[in-house]
């Protein structure tokens, strides 16, 4: 079983910033991909940001492009989300996922934690 841990979320104004972390069992370069996806509501999951970690290569949501930054670190096995100027249409449950039978694209998880909460009020 392989076990995820997300830590940061909380409740932010219209503007403000968050900064989640993952920490995942082993080394970040172990997965294909790792990233963050939130339950938009009525819409399913929807893959929020994700990063090829031995490669560097980063994707992102249209929508959080320019305003989230994911990054490998500050630890070997931690995963960090920076997300700024963040909008009521932010609000919702974040899940840290990791992509760990290397099939499919950077946004096709298989496994992820029990998930962190940001709120953005207006």
């Amino acid at each position: 079983q392989v076990r995820l841990e997300e830590s940061g979320g909380g409740s932010v104004q219209a503007g403000g910033s968050l900064r989640l972390s993952c920490t995942a069992p082993g080394p970040v370069e172990t997965y294909s991909y790792m990233g963050w996806f939130r339950l938009a509501s009525g819409n399913g999951r929807e893959a929020v940001a994700s990063i090829a970690p031995r490669k560097g290569t980063t994707y992102y949501l249209d929508s959080v492009k320019g305003r989230f930054a994911i990054s490998k670190g500050p630890g070997a096995n931690t995963l960090t989300l920076q997300m700024d100027n963040l909008t009521p249409n932010d609000t919702d449950t974040y899940y840290c996922a990791i992509n760990l039978k290397a099939l499919g694209g950077p946004f096709d998880f298989d496994h992820w934690g029990r998930g962190t909460q940001v709120t953005v009020s207006s």
